[in-house]
């Protein structure tokens, strides 16, 4: 059995000293932490794929309508004027992800992260299935190619790739709708090319990662392993070996215990509870051996916690060689939960928590806008200045609404022309109309702010826009009017 190599700081496990991949064929652990994470990881694989069937308010529960520009998330509709509210959601996930690392390490890695869920849980399960466990796995990629080998390879890739499509086209679902996916599944492809070629390389991509290249994205492309580093502090909660009760490793062989090297141990140098068996590093989905200490590859996934003390309880031997805990707590000191790194990341994460909850308690049910329209930002004839404007509202309900458009704080004299009064917008519709607002040359006497309110009729919510009225020097204005006067009078 290929034993991988001991990390050095210019290479990885899965790298020869050739330079070529060493594909690697973990075996199967059993255990409290494997339990747990085939549970959670079903859970989160039956919420991904739920999603886009289940119905809030009327729409799939995240429905990320971005042709009509609407986003539904659990009964919540945000308009793509809301957009700038996603900011604070992005930035609150990385604030707790930061959080969650300073404390628990790579917790997210290892049992929620959509690469490890899907390939623990999807990918491997059918390649266990097919080619048998990690011996049998191993045997089959190294033996010469036979019909039965070919038809392992031909059902295995074929429910990869019918597993990719599967999940491509319910990632399609939650930005068209499972019933739109369902129409463009059996209208010709030509009819929807963009979707589609979205499939065939989504589809395409997914496969590649998930049946070849695998552990590579976690070690090579994903930065997160790499941030862990500046993340986590030797009171981080990790996934590690104890040196001290396991050194010097040793062998068990026929009730008797001997060193590592096989020569018989003695009383004055007694063995470490580690026996060598190297279980720990053949159930590493990538391939590292937890006795040589954290190392950037390792993702947390537990399945060497799980592998020696399966070993341990068969040796009658206390559990928790390879365990969770602080590097402190590997050399015997105490684990400090509150430190200032903490401190700041719960500030941080309070601060995020406390504007993004202020912020969408701003959210209102419409949203208006009022721009000045293209050309000359005003008219001036021989009885009014006029400006002219575009107004728009958002309905972003899902039945029609009766909105009140008024006028405030304006001066009596000015009159509104078009977008005024009761106007009906439909369900998560909007409309644009002009407002043409127009003072009479004589009462003009200079630009003023005018503000565009919009309410429901049940006055339940109020928004205002401020738009400034433009003209000409009144002075001017005046000359003008007087200019004329004289020749009126003249002729």
């Amino acid at each position: 059995m290929e034993q991988p190599p001991r990390p050095t700081l210019d290479s990885v496990t899965t790298i020869r000293d050739d330079g070529s991949r060493r594909f690697l064929f973990p075996a199967d652990a059993r255990g409290i932490f494997s339990l747990l994470r085939r549970a959670s990881g079903l859970f989160l694989i039956a919420f991904y794929l739920s999603l886009p069937w289940i119905k809030v308010g009327g729409y799939p529960s995240v429905f990320l309508d971005v042709a009509n520009r609407r986003f539904h998330l659990f009964g919540f509709t945000l308009a793509a004027q809301d957009a700038w509210l996603l900011f604070f959601l992005i930035t609150g996930l990385g604030f707790l992800l930061f959080f969650l690392t300073a404390l628990f390490g790579r917790v997210w890695c290892g049992w929620a992260c959509p690469q490890t869920v899907f390939l623990d849980h999807l990918y491997r399960p059918i390649e266990r299935w097919i080619d048998g466990d990690a011996v049998r796995r191993r045997a089959l990629a190294a033996a010469p190619w036979s019909p039965s080998k070919a038809a392992k390879r031909l059902a295995k890739h074929g429910l990869y790739i019918l597993v990719s499509a599967v999940i491509t086209h319910l990632f399609l679902a939650y930005y068209v709708s499972v019933p739109e996916v369902w129409a463009m599944m059996r209208a010709s492809p030509g009819d929807n090319w963009s979707a589609f070629a979205f499939i065939a390389v989504a589809t395409g991509a997914l496969y590649f990662n998930y049946a070849w290249f695998r552990e590579q994205l976690c070690i090579i492309i994903c930065p997160y392993g790499r941030l862990q580093s500046a993340l986590q502090d030797d009171n981080s909660l990790i996934i590690g070996y104890d040196t001290r009760r396991g050194e010097p490793r040793s062998t068990v062989s026929a009730g008797k215990a001997r060193a590592a090297d096989g020569s018989a141990a003695v009383s004055a140098a007694p063995a470490g509870d580690c026996v060598a068996c190297n279980r720990c590093v053949n159930v590493c989905p990538t391939g590292i051996d937890i006795r040589n200490g954290l190392q950037i590859e390792c993702i947390g996934c537990a399945a060497c916690i799980d592998a020696c003390d399966e070993v341990m309880v068969k040796l009658h031997r206390p559990t928790g060689l390879v365990r969770y805990d602080s590097l402190n707590g590997f050399q015997g000191r105490k684990t400090r939960w509150f430190r200032p790194r903490i401190a700041v990341y719960t500030v941080l994460l309070l601060a995020g928590i406390s504007v993004a909850s202020w912020a969408f308690s701003t959210l209102r049910p419409a949203n208006i806008g009022v721009t000045r329209m293209v050309g000359a930002p005003y008219i001036v004839d021989i009885h009014t200045v006029r400006n002219q404007f575009l107004a728009r509202i958002v309905n972003k309900r899902t039945e029609p609404q009766r909105f009140v458009v008024s006028l405030e704080l304006t001066p009596p004299e000015l009159t509104a022309i078009g977008f005024s009064g009761v106007v009906v917008v439909p369900p998560l519709g909007e409309i644009v109309e002009p407002l043409i607002l127009q003072m009479p040359r004589p009462k003009y006497n200079g630009p003023f702010q005018v503000w565009v309110s919009v309410g429901d009729e049940a006055g339940s919510f109020h928004l205002r826009r401020q738009v400034e009225f433009l003209g000409p020097d009144p002075r001017l204005l005046r000359e003008e009017e007087q200019e004329n006067a004289r020749q009126g009078k003249s002729n």
